[in-house]
């Protein structure tokens, strides 16, 4: 396990170096978007639309950001439940997006792009919204406004912190984190939440 630092957009030579269990520190431009938002890219796409913005090396945050206090660029920052966007993952990922970041399980599909693709999955911490929005240093909503916090921004961070929990090249941090305490054949794997976050 290693510290690595990245700034976006990342290369594909960056995303296969990271590792399941790596700490990546994340300096640039990443873009939020949750399920209504990634519905409305997919069906964009099928529609012969491009994306709004560049997919290349970018990093989607899985965030719905609250309002802004006076005097903050954005407020509460903490990642959403990652299995909501497992249907249209690949689909990011088929079209050049390196890392994604959120919080608990991925399906089967999502870990088989990740390597077909040459993506990483990351987790922020959870209920650390406040924290995390420190790094955020501007925001700006570039699509989907009436959306409202689901609507896609770009925000500019410094040192974002998370840790890849799933790599281009197979790993899984949770399976590994699991098997030093756990016979092999007792693990069984969560089911998601059925509540909605």
């Amino acid at each position: 396990m290693a510290r690595i630092h990245v700034t976006t957009p990342i290369t594909p030579e960056q995303a296969r170096q990271i590792r399941a269990g790596d700490e990546v520190i994340i300096t640039g431009e990443i873009y939020t978007a949750r399920d209504a938002a990634h519905k409305r890219m997919v069906e964009d796409l099928a529609a012969g639309r491009p994306l709004p913005f560049n997919p290349e090396g970018a990093v989607i945050y899985y965030v719905g950001p609250t309002p802004p206090k006076p005097g903050q660029v954005i407020g509460s920052a903490g990642p959403t439940t990652s299995y909501r966007m497992d249907k249209y993952t690949p689909e990011m990922l088929r079209q050049g997006v390196k890392l994604v970041i959120g919080k608990g399980y991925r399906s089967d599909e999502v870990k088989a792009a990740l390597v077909q693709y040459g993506g990483a999955y990351l987790v922020a911490t959870g209920g650390a919204g406040a924290l995390l929005a420190r790094t955020i240093e501007a925001a700006e909503v570039v699509a989907y406004e009436d959306l409202g916090a689901e609507a896609i921004r770009r925000l500019r961070v410094k040192d974002f912190p998370a840790i890849c929990i799933n790599d281009a090249h197979g790993g899984d941090q949770y399976f590994a984190g699991q098997s030093q305490w756990v016979k092999p054949d007792a693990m069984v794997k969560p089911k998601p939440p059925v509540a909605s976050e």
